[in-house]
């Protein structure tokens, strides 16, 4: 679940973003709670207008905001006094340290490259990569489906050159590191780095800062 605010476009409005849609959207209206179909019927997401009405507004960031409990249970009574029986709730974080345990050449690409790695899911997932510095055994960071990243770029499911890929591998300067290196390449992580384990960029763009990250 994508969370978001766009104080200026879109002031007093939270966007509340789902799943990946496909074909035109459809919207049903009820009070000030707007619910995204598509063209499919699948739920999609969430507008929530005159927001301050329901959680504190002017204490939440302009961009994607990370909600409290309180603010989560405040929405769902909100969709729930509205007429609407869904519920709202986070998952597991989608941009965390990964390990790439396999990384083999695009079949369809002389640059990319087709990597398996363990996201800590519970199963291998399949990404495609068109980093130079790519390769098996690296501690790297993932975006999975559902990530918001810092230049508004939302990733889903897709496929590049005809194979799968299930998200994304970030470079340092993806991420919006401060002391981000103006080269190409994805960002490795020490090895002590637990799969699976939220990203933290306060972390990372220290060690970037220091050295210990190089790339």
């Amino acid at each position: 679940m994508i969370t978001s605010i766009n104080k200026t476009s879109y002031p007093n409005t939270l966007i509340v973003i789902l799943d990946q849609g496909e074909g035109r959207s459809e919207y049903e209206e009820k009070g000030d709670i707007t619910r995204v179909t598509d063209s499919q019927g699948k739920l999609t997401g969430f507008n929530f207008f005159n927001v301050d009405q329901v959680i504190d507004y002017e204490k939440l960031p302009n961009g994607q905001v990370k909600l409290s409990d309180d603010d989560l249970a405040k929405l769902n009574n909100a969709l729930a006094a509205a007429g609407f029986n869904d519920k709202l709730a986070y998952g597991k974080p989608t941009l965390v340290y990964a390990y790439v345990k396999t990384c083999e050449k695009h079949p369809d690409s002389d640059h990319l490259h087709v990597t398996t790695i363990d996201a800590g899911l519970g199963h291998d997932v399949q990404i495609v990569c068109g980093a130079p510095n790519i390769a098996a055994g690296q501690k790297v960071v993932a975006a999975l489906p559902g990530t918001l990243m810092p230049n508004g770029q939302q990733i889903w499911p897709g496929e590049l050159r005809g194979v799968d890929s299930y998200g994304m591998i970030c470079s340092a300067r993806e991420l919006g590191l401060a002391h981000a290196p103006q080269k190409r390449g994805i960002m490795v992580v020490p090895d002590e780095f637990q799969v699976g384990a939220e990203f933290e960029p306060a972390k990372c763009d220290e060690l970037l800062a220091s050295g210990v990250i190089t790339l």
